[in-house]
């Protein structure tokens, strides 16, 4: 053996008794890192199931351990709505691969050292066999998770591809979904990317009648970070190439395209705000072009203490009736009293002061439907504020409540025509003069009633109201007035409106 060779032999040994030294010390570490993760995963799925009226955990059912890798296995119980309303308990087995050097990683010349490599699959039970039936007996459901020395992990989820029925009358073929997630120690940061091609689900509606939901091209991408309050901050993204739904008697469809979802939240000391914005690229219908449509929501300076302290009257006091109430109506019986103890009052009475002073606002920033000639828009702005008493009668409480507010609405003729004509051809109509005319005249119906009312004005070929609220005083398309000669106003021409001709 020559001098190189006698080296790197050396070196492989070194290297094999430095990781076999490693994995015995990770091996002995492993529990204590597992039960650390499961504590913090249960935290997580309680707290993602608030409001859901059911409960998830997590739990270690064993662990086999060994020099290199150990055998660990868990259970997933569930119960309440988001389970089907019965209990259910799914089984997985992880396969654990102890670092510094796992086998698997350097197979794939990954040598960045690593504690352990996870390689975790769903298990087959009577539960799940028709699900392990649908993709050949192979686990529907894996992924491996690679442990960081200083407690971050990466690591990805697959869902396999499958066609299965659900039952004799529904089916759905799916493409399979692909994710990869990256955690920092605790979670305090979370990234996750995922893809899914195709989901195509089969079945019939109250009425018997054939339905079927297509959803293609799913992108998902989360960047989130825990605030100081204890809940996930940052952003959302959700986005489809296409959906496609078809139902009904003469099986008409409705067409989505280039779907995008976006939501976000930030936090600032005790305030937090939030943003959702949707976008509908096109709107179809039985394959004609309706347009398209978009949606922005936001709010701002929302108190984080005070809205917290009101979600915990809600979920042990307010959930708990509403479910009360639903069963009692249910069965044909009276609903039950809510019952707060005057501690609970005044928890909700100071939380409310408290986030009123933080002049919360609600914005519908954008609600549009835009066709190949016109667009209809709507907006409005909401800002609230602190009264000085809240036990003001009702009348006066609102006026206090709001600091204010500001609505704007716009309905395109031309856009009112491209919608009643596609309707008309949909209802088998097919003389294009006729259906223009129709859809002219009710038009211009519309207009005339909202016009001839005063509740709106034309600007071009737009029906345009517009309401600004503020000190008391009402600003309502272009009319300056108080809230009393408002209600008055609107009252007075709604009870006219059924004469207008």
């Amino acid at each position: 053996m020559n001098k190189s060779a006698g080296v790197l032999l050396g070196i492989v040994v070194a290297i094999g008794a430095i990781s076999a030294g490693g994995a015995w010390y990770t091996g002995t570490k492993l529990e204590g890192v597992l039960n650390t993760a499961l504590v913090d995963a249960n935290k997580e799925l309680t707290a993602a199931m608030v409001g859901s009226n059911g409960t998830a955990s997590v739990e270690l059912v064993s662990l086999e351990r060994g020099v290199f890798s150990s055998t660990a296995h868990y259970r997933l119980k569930g119960d309440g709505e988001l389970f089907g309303g019965e209990p259910v308990e799914l089984l997985f087995v992880d396969h654990i691969e102890h670092g510094p050097l796992p086998a698997s990683r350097l197979f794939s010349l990954k040598w960045l050292p690593v504690m352990a490599t996870s390689h975790y699959e769903l298990e087959k039970t009577p539960l799940t066999e028709k699900w392990f039936a649908a993709t050949k007996d192979a686990s529907p459901l894996k992924g491996a998770v690679n442990i960081g020395y200083d407690q971050s992990t990466n690591g990805t989820l697959e869902l396999l591809p499958l066609e299965m029925a659900l039952d004799d009358k529904s089916s759905v073929k799916f493409s399979g979904l692909n994710l990869d997630v990256a955690a920092t120690a605790q979670a305090q940061k979370l990234k996750a990317d995922g893809y899914m091609d195709s989901l195509k689900l089969t079945t019939v509606s109250q009425d018997q009648a054939p339905v079927q939901i297509e959803l293609n091209g799913l992108t998902l991408a989360s960047n989130l970070a825990k605030s100081t309050y204890g809940y996930y901050t940052g952003d959302n993204t959700v986005e489809l190439t296409s959906s496609k739904t078809t139902f009904g008697p003469k099986q008409q469809v409705l067409g989505l395209n280039k779907l995008e979802i976006k939501n976000q939240t930030e936090e600032s000391g005790t305030s937090a705000s939030g943003r959702a914005d949707y976008k509908v690229g096109e709107v179809t219908f039985n394959g004609k072009t309706l347009g398209s449509a978009q949606m922005a929501m936001s709010l701002k300076n929302l108190d984080i203490p005070s809205t917290m302290s009101l979600m915990q009257i809600y979920q042990t006091k307010l959930q708990p009736y509403e479910k009360a109430a639903a069963e009692a109506a249910a069965a044909g019986q009276p609903a039950p009293e809510l019952n707060l103890t005057p501690q609970e009052n005044a928890q909700v009475k100071a939380g409310l002061e408290k986030l009123l002073a933080g002049g919360p606002q609600f914005a519908l920033e954008n609600l549009s439907f835009t066709t190949a000639n016109g667009e209809s828009r709507a907006n409005l702005v909401l800002d609230l504020t602190k009264p000085s008493n809240m036990d003001l009668p009702p009348d006066q409480l609102v006026r206090q409540l709001i600091a204010l507010l500001d609505i704007n609405l716009q309905v395109s003729k031309p856009m009112l025509i491209d919608l009643l004509s596609v309707q008309a051809q949909m209802d088998g109509q097919t003389d294009a003069k006729t259906i223009v005319d129709q859809a002219t005249a009710t038009s211009d119906m519309f207009s005339t009633m909202a016009t001839g009312t005063q509740l709106a004005t034309l600007d071009g070929t737009n029906v345009v109201s517009k309401l600004h609220y503020a000190n008391n005083q009402v600003e309502f398309n272009g009319q300056k007035m108080t809230v009393e000669q408002f209600v008055g106003f609107v009252m007075g021409k709604l009870g006219g409106a059924g004469v207008v001709q």
